[in-house]
């Protein structure tokens, strides 16, 4: 009968020894790092390695990857927000500096053109700014920013770089009401500056229409003439432009024709006006009235025969002393 033999050696100390299983290891690794170092050849397990151990990598880093993800997502969220508001207000700071650019250049361009347009005064001249206008539709009236303490004076005539604008009709210590020259209490003497025919354009109560009212249906005038100040006045001097006339008509039945002007002066649009002191002796001279008799001076016709038939022994009148006038 066969009998089974069993082995009572335990498992684990089976085999070579540890000693000579440690050597072997390291004398192998020592070669395949002398061979590695020398030729390269683990290059290529190398990679093959790194090949299936780069999902292992993969997956390590996800819950550090997405985490990062969340966080700076919410971070770039907000951090977008803030630099859009700061670019939106410089953004609006910027297109506000701009238009305050282009309005200071439009006014630099006005103050030249007024600046141009007075070169050719020897008289002294002043630019005012309009602070506020008459929101009164029949009353064309506005206010500058320059008044008695800067030597403005009741009546003075104000200009712009076109024509004449109006004068000055109310003044106080730091600024001044000026009258347009289209409001209907208005009136400027004027001159056809093709042939000299003298008139009186008044204001319309239309800031885009001046009427004559004064003019004859024989008067040489037409469209397109010319008018200027006449000077005739004592307040605007002679040669500056008023208005452009627009229409003439004349009716046989009626004495005088009906005419219109545009004014030349930007009544409407103008932000800057000039403010002109007239040289007095400019200015044209009135014509003297004639002195006239008082009707007590006038003897009559009795009192002149009484006088011839008075007696002689009547006593001569006294001459009065006269008394030279105080200095």
């Amino acid at each position: 009968m066969v009998t089974l033999s069993s082995d009572s050696r335990p498992i684990i100390g089976r085999g070579p020894p540890l000693g000579a299983r440690f050597f072997v290891l390291a004398v192998a690794s020592i070669a395949l790092m002398v061979f590695d170092h020398r030729g390269g050849y683990m290059d290529v397990t190398r990679s093959w390695l790194h090949t299936a151990v780069n999902p292992l990598y993969a997956v390590v880093q996800l819950p550090g990857q997405l985490w990062d993800w969340m966080t700076g997502g919410f971070s770039d969220r907000g951090r977008l927000r803030t630099e859009n508001t700061q670019l939106s207000e410089e953004l609006r700071a910027a297109r506000v500096k701009l238009l305050r650019f282009d309005a200071l250049t439009e006014e630099n361009r006005r103050l030249r053109a007024i600046r141009n347009a007075s070169q050719g005064m020897g008289e002294r001249t002043l630019i005012a700014e309009i602070m506020r206008v008459d929101l009164d539709p029949y009353r064309h009236r506005v206010r500058i920013n320059k008044g008695s303490q800067d030597g403005v004076f009741k009546g003075q005539p104000v200009l712009d770089a076109f024509g004449i604008v109006g004068q000055v009709t109310r003044v106080d210590a730091i600024g001044a009401e000026v009258i347009l020259i289209s409001d209907d209490e208005h009136a400027t003497p004027v001159q056809v500056n093709r042939n000299g025919i003298r008139s009186i354009a008044v204001g319309s109560g239309d800031i885009n229409r001046l009427t004559l009212p004064f003019l004859t249906i024989e008067s040489d005038v037409k469209p397109d003439d010319l008018l200027v100040s006449s000077g005739l006045d004592g307040i605007f001097p002679a040669g500056y432009p008023v208005a452009m006339i627009t229409k003439v008509e004349r009716d046989p039945s009626a004495t005088f024709a009906v005419v219109e002007a545009r004014p030349l002066a930007q009544l409407d649009r103008s932000r800057e006006v000039l403010l002109l002191w007239v040289d007095p002796a400019t200015l044209p001279v009135q014509p003297a009235t004639p002195p006239t008799l008082a009707p007590a001076a006038i003897p009559s016709v009795e009192s002149a025969a009484s006088a011839t038939t008075a007696p002689t022994t009547a006593t001569p009148a006294t001459t009065a002393p006269t008394t030279p006038p105080p200095p």
